[in-house]
């Protein structure tokens, strides 16, 4: 299980910083969007995972017995994915004004409309 979480981890990863070095925006959000869920796996699985075992103490124990897993991690992921969703619509909106301003969605074709001049629109 922790063999292929790792590999599914590596995956994202991967396919992430290859959408990042892309040139289209588009591809460039799905490039964030890889990351920020390789980083809730690699997150997830370094909490410890166990199977069937819950987070929290029973009301009849005093403390958790082995094995457990671990809350923490599944709470940072959580507000990662809060985070990760906000980032993630910016990121659109921003796409979306970009092209309807430019009419391309291309990052090369974005430099070349730059102004040098320094003048007013």
């Amino acid at each position: 299980m922790t063999l292929l979480l790792a590999l599914i981890t590596g995956l994202f990863y991967a396919a992430g910083i290859y959408l990042l070095l892309r040139r289209s925006l588009v591809k460039v959000i799905f490039g964030i969007m890889f990351l920020g869920h390789a980083a809730n796996m690699l997150i997830f699985s370094a909490g410890r995972l166990t199977k069937g075992a819950p987070a929290f103490v029973p009301e009849e124990a005093t403390a958790l017995a082995e094995p457990f897993s671990d809350p923490l991690p599944q709470a940072l992921i959580l507000t990662a994915i809060v985070i990760g969703f906000g980032l993630q619509a910016f990121a659109i909106v921003l796409f979306r004004r970009s092209y309807e301003e430019l009419g391309t969605d291309d990052v090369e074709a974005m430099h070349k409309t730059d102004r040098i001049d320094g003048g007013e629109s």
